[in-house]
């Protein structure tokens, strides 16, 4: 995928609207939990995530910490995808 993540990312949570403001308007480090996102909408996220990068989240990044911002989600993406973490 030559999209950088976050640009995807991005576009996950805007297509899916989980959040309660525009996503366009959000920089990569703002708190998405204070923009309306909840743990609900973070289980969608995730397996939306999953799904787009072809990946599994692991037990030790299944935290709010990860889901907290676009640049969070990014990094622990790229984080699985260079084989850093085990699945």
């Amino acid at each position: 995928m030559n999209e950088a993540p976050t640009n995807r990312i991005r576009s996950l949570i805007g297509e899916s609207e989980l959040v309660s403001v525009d996503v366009s308007g959000l920089g990569d480090t703002d708190d998405l939990y204070a923009a309306g996102l909840t743990s609900h909408a973070t289980v969608t996220l995730m397996l939306a995530l999953e799904e787009t990068f072809d990946i599994e989240f692991p037990d030790r990044l299944l935290r709010r910490r990860t889901f907290e911002s676009i640049a969070a989600m990014a990094a622990a993406v790229e984080e699985i995808r260079s084989g850093q973490v085990a699945a």
